[in-house]
């Protein structure tokens, strides 16, 4: 392994890596994101990925650098002061260790459609944490709206855990054109309903589709499902957050179909 040690924020390595960790429009155009830490790597090259450049903190173990760089042979090797680290690392808390590396696109699965659709989610840790719940399900597809959070992002990588490696992802869907044309059941998710999620035959081809997290549903959205459920909640509060509410749902399906 051949390390090279950049100590300026002028290089134009540095300056790209800082541009994929703040704009969203720059992973979009690069189709590349940062991955941070080592299970996030780890789950990269499981799902067979291969990163485009290895960073490490001056801080960070040499020895276990030279591990993992030996798992990616064709990656670039990059040492950073752990101050020029810091300004492109995600986290509070820097791991140490970022792969520069290309999104995933995972085959679509041949199963019966279970596919969560998200409107507007706009907080990274939630986007990441619902497309673990559906990789984790065995969910077909997630289909995110206009307004989600860039799922590539991160931080919502670091919410995934892995999940945009596995779960086949579209973005920018408009979510009440594509209910027109699922040949299945559309169920949204809201409050003050009659129908129960429990009590929905939920074996056949079916979308959950979850809103944004303070907003809820759109109108447009709650009118083109095919019907709207509710979780019921006999407690003393007045709403799930989204996240929790998606797996709940999406286990329930589960749980029906290996009945």
């Amino acid at each position: 392994m051949t390390e090279t040690a950049i100590t300026s924020r002028d290089n134009p390595i540095f300056k790209r890596l800082k541009k994929l960790a703040e704009s969203a429009r720059a992973r979009r155009e690069a189709q590349m994101t940062l991955l941070d830490g080592e299970h996030l790597l780890a789950a990269y090259l499981d799902a067979g990925g291969q990163p485009h450049t290895l960073v490490r903190a001056d801080s960070f173990d040499a020895g276990r650098f030279k591990n993992w760089a030996a798992r990616c042979p064709d990656a670039k090797a990059i040492a950073l002061p752990d101050a020029l680290f810091n300004e492109i690392t995600p986290v509070s808390t820097p791991t140490g260790l970022l792969a520069e590396s290309a999104w995933l696109s995972p085959s679509a699965r041949e199963d019966i459609p279970l596919i969560i659709v998200l409107e507007d989610i706009q907080d990274p840790g939630n986007l990441g944490s619902m497309l673990r719940t559906g990789a984790a399900a065995g969910a077909t597809l997630a289909l995110l709206s206009t307004g989600c959070h860039d799922p590539w992002s991160p931080k919502a990588l670091r919410g995934g855990q892995g999940a945009q490696f596995v779960l086949p992802i579209e973005c920018g869907v408009d979510v009440p054109a594509w209910c027109a044309q699922f040949q299945g059941q559309s169920l949204a998710l809201a409050l003050a309903e009659d129908r129960s999620v429990f009590s929905s035959e939920l074996t056949g081809p079916l979308a959950f589709i979850v809103g944004n997290e303070g907003a809820g549903l759109s109108d447009a959205v709650r009118a083109a499902a095919t019907a709207t459920v509710q979780i019921p909640m006999p407690g003393k509060m007045e709403s799930l957050n989204a996240s929790a509410a998606l797996a709940i749902a999406v286990f329930e399906a589960v749980r029906q179909r290996l009945a």
